[in-house]
């Protein structure tokens, strides 16, 4: 186990695994005396203060991150850099705009991201850049291989980890970045209004027959699609849709051969790729016999926000919620 100084850049290892928040209420239905005041508390104040007082951080906190490394924090980061568009969104949403000194080349959302020293890559950042920022601590997500953290734990870089496979993966993932932070008031606040995005759209599906239950074909990149065991299958399926890659693991390169097979009735596209002057639904309408796939010749070929696609952070309910629509649009009128 490490333990992290924040008044030096310290630091070979890494951070936290998500740890669920438990809120203890007291005095329920009950009327407490304080002590030596000889005045009485209703107990729903008491309750409101005790789960105030449960949603500030008690250092030191030690947690733990998705490649096993354990740190210890004394206090709330001062300094923070991220590196992966996911958890960049993550950490402003939680309010920690000024914490922030650095993102990757890619962050683009929210319009502040914009305007912060940019640091490289996400699966390579700039080492350099990275060292210069003083981060107390350096958040990375799916996009950075577990050796490629390695190395830059190896030059002293303090680099926290996340690889969610699932919306509670992300969901955990915020409430820890709340935990570490100090901000989990808001981490709560956000989310509630994931947790009520995933039971609207379960809701509005469940009455979706197995048998009309819609196959479903996604494609985020040119050739590429995901099988189970990643958080986009998993927006297919909580939409109430069958991901006909389902029996692939992972992100895949497609075999065009077996999409045909599958006939998948929609299609879904990451709306903002262009390759070789075209855009992913033009090559994929284009590719030799997609013309006879359903959702082709029903015009089912749809386009979402990539970044709602494709990024485990707060917004992915939403992404969910696109998911869903473009699935059953009647449902969701």
């Amino acid at each position: 186990m490490n333990t992290m100084n924040f008044k030096t850049w310290k630091g070979v290892a890494s951070l936290l695994s998500a740890a669920m928040l438990a809120l203890t209420l007291a005095g329920c239905g009950t009327t407490t005396t304080n002590e030596g005041t000889g005045t009485s508390q209703p107990a729903q104040e008491q309750s409101q203060e005790q789960a105030q007082t449960d949603l500030k951080t008690q250092y030191p906190l030690t947690v733990t991150d998705a490649t096993g490394e354990s740190f210890t924090f004394d206090k709330a980061p001062a300094k923070i850099v991220s590196v992966s568009p996911a958890e960049t969104e993550s950490l402003f949403a939680l309010g920690l705009d000024e914490q922030i000194v650095g993102v990757s080349d890619y962050d683009d959302y929210p319009e502040a991201a914009t305007t912060k020293p940019k640091m490289g890559g996400v699966s390579k950042p700039n080492e350099e850049s990275i060292i210069a920022a003083e981060a107390d601590i350096v958040f990375t997500g799916i996009s950075m291989s577990k050796e490629s953290v390695k190395k830059l734990r190896d030059l002293g870089i303090t680099i926290f980890k996340t690889d969610p496979k699932s919306v509670d993966d992300v969901i955990n993932n915020i409430e820890t970045f709340g935990k570490i932070t100090d901000h989990q008031e808001k981490a709560q606040e956000i989310i509630t209004q994931m947790k009520k995005d995933v039971a609207d759209v379960t809701e509005a599906v469940k009455a979706v027959k197995p048998e009309e239950k819609k196959k479903v074909y996604v494609e985020f990149s040119p050739g590429w699609t995901v099988g189970k065991g990643e958080f986009m299958d998993e927006l297919i399926t909580l939409a109430g849709g069958n991901n006909v890659a389902s029996d692939l693991t992972g992100w895949n390169q497609i075999n065009e051969e077996n999409i045909i097979a599958s006939n998948p009735d929609v299609i879904l596209y990451a709306n903002d790729v262009v390759e070789n002057n075209k855009t992913l639904d033009q090559i994929i309408k284009a590719r030799s016999g997609w013309d006879q796939i359903t959702a082709v010749k029903n015009d089912a070929v749809i386009g979402l926000d990539a970044n709602l696609l494709s990024r485990p952070g707060p917004r992915v309910t939403q992404g969910l919620k696109e998911v869903a629509k473009a699935i059953y649009p009647d449902l969701f009128k």
